[in-house]
């Protein structure tokens, strides 16, 4: 049974939300009186958010589910500073510019997970710009610096890793927790917001706020982590083999998406349907109890479910059924990933390595070259050895394509233009 006696507390604890909470107590009975506004910092580093960043987003979706009011907060000014949390090195700075058309491609994406327009409790999504921006630099040092004690903030984890490393922290880079920490106040004021929230890696900018909301004259501020997310054998959540898995469709197809959760480890699928999907407890339970092979089927549905969210319940399942068709009927299934190459290229024979790189089925020659050693890649389901073959016309299919394949679970079809 949950020690929380609110519905959002006790939902993320028996669903394997929490990690840190400050006044645990004083947060429950404040999510019992009253709609509660909370919010999560995005800084817009690419245009799209990655899997890595489902955990936080899952979060603001629960406060919603459950009567509150959500924020969604972008980091049009902090996102010029780059926050060095456990970063071996500085972010590149970006231009304006960039920042706001990253912005403008992340927003596509809250839609999906939260209602902006829902009555009582419409979710709000404001860009940090809005009042660091504008800051004039002498009158924050005044108002706000004299709060912080270099002594403390050299003590926060995200800092001593990189001193300890030897590695060069800049001044602009130290700025980044306390313009973190203001935000929080400036949220305070303007949407009375109360509670701010992240993975463990953010808890000392989080606690920052809230130390600055006291001294500034804000009501009580609450904080709560999430625990930083890693599979079963270690390996950290967004990334794969050839990259980040985007939660942009432009970025990464929605099959691949898909087949980014089908893939998923055994020991890690109950843990994933109660992070990432919004299945009811007791199906989970069900699901999470099928053994042998049919640990299969409790994966297709954790990838139709969280497919299902993000890119909507008709893309979910078309591409569950490529899947099944590409592997269980070993049909040649029309929604698989694929480029197109000119025909005047396939007229005059295209290397397989290269093929293979441009696919992005390898990121370089010398990883394809080891995939052909291995046995890996197929041209239309033939195993192919010869690592200096040259792809053609000739290997085009009845539907017009090539399906170049790299294992049992990667494919591309190859069209020509």
């Amino acid at each position: 049974m949950s020690r929380f006696k609110s519905d959002f507390l006790r939902t993320l604890d028996e669903r394997g939300f929490l990690h840190q909470l400050s006044d645990e107590s004083g947060l429950d009975a404040l999510f019992q009186k009253e709609v509660v506004t909370a919010y999560i910092g995005y800084d817009p580093t690419a245009s799209s958010l990655h899997v890595g960043h489902l955990t936080q987003i899952m979060m603001l979706h629960w406060l919603q589910e459950t009567g509150h009011r959500p924020l969604s907060l972008m980091g049009g000014g902090t996102g010029m500073v780059g926050d060095p949390s456990f970063k071996e090195e500085a972010r590149k700075l970006m231009t304006v510019e960039t920042i706001e058309e990253n912005i403008a491609s992340i927003k596509r994406c809250f839609a999906n997970y939260l209602d902006y327009d829902k009555p009582g409790n419409a979710a709000l999504m404001v860009n940090n710009a809005e009042w660091l921006r504008p800051l004039n630099y002498l009158e924050f040092l005044r108002d706000v610096g004299r709060h912080f004690s270099v002594n403390r903030m050299l003590s926060f984890d995200s800092v001593k890793t990189r001193l300890d490393r030897e590695q060069s922290l800049s001044f602009l880079e130290f700025n980044y927790m306390i313009l973190q920490a203001y935000d929080f106040v400036e949220l305070a004021k303007r949407y009375d917001c109360r509670l701010q929230m992240g993975g463990s890696d953010q808890w000392g900018n989080i606690v920052n706020g809230i130390d600055l909301g006291h001294r500034m004259g804000t009501q009580q501020l609450y904080a709560l982590t999430s625990p930083l997310l890693t599979t079963s054998s270690g390996a950290k959540m967004g990334k794969s083999a050839s990259g980040a898995i985007w939660l942009n469709a432009e970025l990464l197809p929605v099959y691949d998406f898909w087949q980014y959760w089908r893939n998923t480890e055994d020991a890690d699928v109950g843990r994933f349907l109660k992070l990432f999907t919004t299945l009811p407890m007791d199906e989970i339970a069900k699901l999470t109890a099928l053994g042998g092979a049919e640990i299969n089927e409790a994966k297709k549905t954790l990838a139709t479910e969280v497919t299902a969210i993000l890119h909507g319940r008709a893309a979910a399942e078309a591409a569950a059924e490529t899947a099944r068709k590409t592997f269980e009927e070993g049909a040649l299934a029309e929604d698989l990933p694929s480029i197109t190459i000119p025909a005047a290229e396939l007229d005059a024979g295209l290397g397989l390595l290269t093929l293979i790189v441009r696919s992005g089925l390898a990121a370089s020659n010398g990883e394809a070259r080891r995939h052909i050693q291995g046995g890996a890649v197929r041209i239309n389901d033939v195993a192919i050895s010869d690592e200096r073959k040259a792809i053609g016309t000739s290997e085009l299919t009845a539907d017009g394509v090539i399906k170049l394949s790299l294992g049992k679970k990667k494919h591309i079809l190859v069209r020509p233009s």
